[in-house]
């Protein structure tokens, strides 16, 4: 089906096990701290299924349904491009602040399903279970999260070596109808309001650790998951008008702790194999497919910074300043460059089997450049907009005291906007930029692909050197000593030099 809103909403009313300051919510629909960003998701449910929105937004699958456009399986690099133009309509209606909507973990199942016989060459009954669980995820509609990090305690150690041997999630037993798994796993962004979480480790494992290496698939509501909140900012942000970011597109990160929890057989997908945990995301398109969608992602949100840049210039009368001109020339450079490490993607993809696939040298260029670019780009912001992002109305209850009003009318002047506008940029501004729900995106954009040496690892290990080194080669087979002092050019002689 091709879900609504409403359907959405309806569907996390399920018991799930929520804590958030030492309590259990009991609805995250109507809860405080997780409805601006609940009702956020369902206007992007409401998006792909308005009529108007039925070709850029769905395909048809296999069996003659549609479905969303996230789960589709590129044939040509035609089919790429569509695909992403559906991403990035859905992507603008949060402009990018949700890392974790429903188009990123669709994208990893969809590229471990195009590498179906990597999990065939491993074992043909886990390879089932996971295409069954893209079928059904798909023909569901279903909103995943995933945790593949584990909690980081001590990290000169591995998974096995902690003190406890299940503070990372792992199997406890087994039988005939599945595994039972305890411990904890990492970052649940979105798993308030998403329907499943998606269970793995990403990072590589060391010998001993097998009762780590793990992959299946469960309902967040599944007896015994229990989701541990980080501190909400939408709780925090008050009205719309002075947090719009933080009070509708906070998507929470949580902490998952699986106290003894049963996973049937038929949504695990790996168990018992280190090397395998490493296959299912870069021997398949796993790891490129939702990582070209992050990247879709982040064009558009540095898109959105770039405007937010453009309008402090206007908005402080100084986008005739060379200086200025300057830094919003440099910005424009940067978001095109980004850009164009996406359209290189697409326009370098190779065809897998009857899949094309993004090419992998321009996706991990992109995530190494972008992780030191994205810092810039929010300093060059503080720049340009000085004290203006600070010194605001303490909030839109200010406008409710005339005096107060009539005082903001004063102080918050522009050449380009009454002080009613400007308040409200700005305060989207400093959403943006430097509140504490801006603080966690910096932190995020650093790490989402992983540390600055993982990225810069993955663009070692996939530019093609030997490339680089014929065209080396070349230049050096073009000359040698030999042919010069056969042309009578000799070096000037020892004697001389003695002399």
């Amino acid at each position: 089906m091709i879900k609504t809103g409403a359907q959405h909403i309806a569907s996390l009313r399920d018991g799930r096990e929520v804590y958030l300051d030492g309590e259990l919510v009991t609805d995250v629909t109507t809860h405080p701290a997780f409805r601006g960003a609940v009702a956020s998701v369902g206007r992007m449910f409401d998006f792909q299924s308005a009529p108007e929105n039925r070709e850029l937004m769905t395909f048809e699958t296999d069996t003659g349904t549609r479905a969303n456009r996230i789960w589709e399986l590129p044939g040509s690099y035609e089919a790429l491009v569509r695909r992403r133009r559906g991403l990035e309509a859905w992507t603008e209606l949060h402009a990018g602040f949700m890392g974790r909507a429903p188009d990123h973990v669709a994208s990893c199942i969809a590229g471990m399903y195009m590498g179906l016989e990597v999990f065939e060459a491993y074992d043909k009954e886990r390879a089932k279970a996971l295409a069954d669980y893209y079928r059904y995820a798909r023909d569901n509609d279903l909103y995943l999260t995933y945790v593949i990090i584990n909690p980081q305690a001590d990290r000169s150690k591995s998974a096995a070596g902690q003190a406890d041997p299940y503070l990372t999630a792992g199997i406890v037993s087994r039988d005939a109808d599945g595994i039972v798994v305890r411990g904890a796993k990492m970052l649940a962004t979105g798993g308030s309001m998403a329907n499943e979480v998606f269970v793995t480790c990403i990072q590589p494992l060391q010998p001993g650790d097998e009762k780590y290496a793990i992959s299946f698939a469960i309902p967040m509501n599944t007896k015994g998951l229990k989701i541990l909140s980080r501190k909400s900012y939408e709780a925090g942000a008050g009205a719309v008008f002075d947090s719009p970011l933080a009070s509708r597109f906070d998507e929470n990160d949580a902490v998952l702790y699986f106290d003894d929890v049963k996973v049937p057989w038929n949504r695990v997908f790996i168990v018992d194999d280190i090397a395998m945990c490493q296959k299912q995301f870069h021997v398949t398109p796993a790891h490129v497919y939702q990582n070209y969608q992050a990247m879709i992602r982040l064009s558009i949100k540095l898109r959105f910074l770039a405007g937010i840049a453009h309008r402090v210039a206007e908005t402080n009368g100084i986008i005739g300043f060379p200086q200025v001109k300057e830094t919003l020339g440099q910005l424009a450079a940067e978001v095109t460059m980004v850009e164009a490490f996406m359209v290189a993607m697409e326009t370098k993809g190779q065809q897998r089997g009857v899949y094309f696939v993004p090419d992998r040298q321009m996706l991990y260029g992109a995530q190494t450049m972008t992780q030191q670019l994205y810092a810039k780009i929010i300093n060059a912001l503080r720049e340009l907009a000085g004290g203006g992002m600070i010194m605001l109305p303490s909030s839109v209850k200010d406008f409710d005291n005339p005096d107060l009003a009539k005082l903001i009318g004063k102080t918050q002047q522009s050449p380009a906007a009454g002080a009613v506008d400007k308040v409200k940029f700005y305060k989207l501004a400093w959403d943006a930029v430097g509140s504490e729900f801006a603080s966690r995106h910096a932190q995020y954009e650093m790490f989402y692909a992983g540390a600055t040496f993982v990225t810069k690892g993955h663009a070692f290990r996939t530019y093609d050197w030997q490339k680089s080194a014929a065209l080396l080669d070349k230049m050096l087979s073009s000359y040698d000593l030999t042919d010069e002092l056969t042309n009578g050019q000799k070096p000037a002689s020892s004697s001389r030099a003695v002399a």
